[in-house]
C-alpha cells in the first residue's frame, strides 16, 4: 500500500510538521503556479552566469551536428507521457537523483532503487532516439533532459542543461545500496552523504524539495506511526490528526509495503504547487531538516520566498545532474539503458 502525497498539483512542496508549527505559505494551483513559474522571464533559470563552464566537456549544443532533433523528440514523448501519467514527474526527478548520486545508471536491481518508476519511460524515449539517430543519445542524457522537460511540464522553472554525458561502463549495485540515503536517515547523516558529493547543507535542503510530490510506500514512514525508534509507539513529533490520517492509509500489516498505489487518495493532503515547506513531513528524514539552526533557516528563507527556493532547487539540480559525468572515452552510449555494451 502506499501514501499518496500529490501527483499533478502539487510541485516543490516540502512540508515540514512539527507538534508545535507549520511553516505555510499562500496556496495556488497548477495553473497560476504555471504562470509565477514561467511567465516571468527573470525565471528562466541560467546557471552559466555563475559558472565557469569553458573547460566543461558537457556543452548545451553537444548533439548539434550528430543528432540535432534529439531534444525535440524527448520534449514531444515526454508532452504526450505526461498528458496521461502526470507522476512521470515525480518518478523521473528521483530517477535522476538516484542514476546521479552514484555516478551511474545501472543500479536498478540494488534495494534502494527497486520502488522506482519511470524506467520504462526513459526506455521508450531511448527507443524513439534510437529510431532516428542510433547509438548518439546516451541514457544519462535522455534521462537527465527528461527530467528537465518533466520538471516544466510540473509546472517548475525552465531551465538550460549542458549535455554530452555518457552511460557507465559497468555497474555499482553494492555502491547504490551503501550510498543512497535512507528516508529514516538522521541530519547528520543526510548532511554527511551530501556533503561527501560536494552538496552544502544549503543546497541538500533546496534538493530535498523533490520529495515534494509523488507516491511514496508505507514501508519508508511506518515505523514512525506504530514503532518509532523502537518505542512501540509514534513518533510524537506526529500531529495527532495527521498520525490518525496516515494510520487509515498504512494500517499495520503485511500489506504495508505492497507496491500498489493506495485505493483510497480523496482524504490525502492536496499539496499546492509552488509553495515550499508547507502542510505535512511524511518520512522522518525530511522532518529531520527543522533539527539545525543552519538547515532551519533555510527552510524558513525558502518558506518566504519561493523565486529563492526556485532558482536554488535549479541550481542544486543542474549540480547533481553534472556531478562526476562520464564522457568520451570514460564511459559508452548504450543503446538499451539496462545493458552494458561489450567492451571491445
Amino acid at each position: 500500500m502506499n501514501f499518496f502525497i500529490s501527483a499533478s498539483l502539487a510541485f516543490f512542496v516540502l512540508s515540514i510538521y512539527t507538534a508545535h508549527y507549520i511553516v505555510e505559505l499562500h496556496k495556488t494551483t497548477k495553473d497560476s503556479a504555471e504562470r509565477d513559474f514561467v511567465s516571468k522571464t527573470s525565471l528562466y533559470v541560467s546557471i552559466e552566469e555563475e559558472e565557469d563552464v569553458s573547460y566543461s566537456p558537457l556543452q548545451q549544443d553537444y548533439y548539434r551536428d550528430s543528432c540535432p532533433s534529439a531534444e525535440r523528440i524527448i520534449r514531444k514523448a515526454l508532452k504526450e507521457i505526461y498528458k496521461a501519467r502526470p507522476s512521470i514527474a515525480p518518478s523521473l526527478i528521483r530517477l535522476l537523483f538516484h542514476d546521479c548520486f552514484i555516478e551511474t545508471s545501472s543500479e536498478k536491481e540494488a534495494p534502494p532503487n527497486l520502488s522506482l518508476k519511470g524506467l520504462d519511460v526513459i526506455a521508450f524515449i531511448k527507443s524513439e532516439l534510437e529510431n532516428t539517430c542510433p547509438g548518439v543519445v546516451s541514457c544519462a542524457d535522455t534521462l537527465a533532459l527528461a527530467t528537465k522537460e518533466a520538471v516544466s511540464l510540473a509546472g517548475g522553472p525552465k531551465y538550460s542543461l549542458r549535455i554530452g554525458r555518457k552511460d557507465s561502463l559497468v555497474t555499482f549495485k553494492d555502491i547504490a545500496q551503501r550510498e543512497l540515503p535512507s528516508p529514516h536517515a538522521t541530519l547528520s547523516e543526510i548532511l554527511a552523504r551530501f556533503a561527501s558529493r560536494g552538496f552544502s547543507p544549503q543546497e541538500t535542503v533546496s534538493l530535498l524539495g523533490a520529495h515534494s510530490i509523488g507516491i511514496t510506500h508505507c514501508t519508508f514512514f511506518q515505523d514512525r506511526l506504530y514503532n518509532f525508534s523502537g518505542t512501540g509507539k509514534p513518533d510524537p513529533e506526529l500531529n495527532t490528526g495527521f498520525l490518525q490520517e496516515l494510520k487509515s492509509k498504512c494500517p499495520f500489516s503485511a500489506s504495508a509495503s505492497s507496491p500498489s498505489p493506495c485505493p483510497d487518495t480523496a482524504s490525502a493532503p492536496s499539496l499546492p504547487a509552488s509553495d515550499y515547506h508547507t502542510n505535512y513531513g511524511v518520512m522522518f528524514s525530511d522532518q529531520q531538516l527543522m533539527a539545525s539552526e543552519e538547515t532551519e533557516t533555510w527552510v524558513r528563507a525558502y518558506a518566504s520566498d519561493p523565486l529563492l527556493f526556485q532558482r536554488d532547487f535549479i541550481k542544486s539540480m543542474v549540480k547533481l545532474s553534472s556531478y562526476h559525468v562520464l564522457t568520451g572515452p570514460l564511459g559508452q552510449v548504450r543503446t538499451n539503458c539496462s545493458k552494458v555494451l561489450p567492451l571491445n
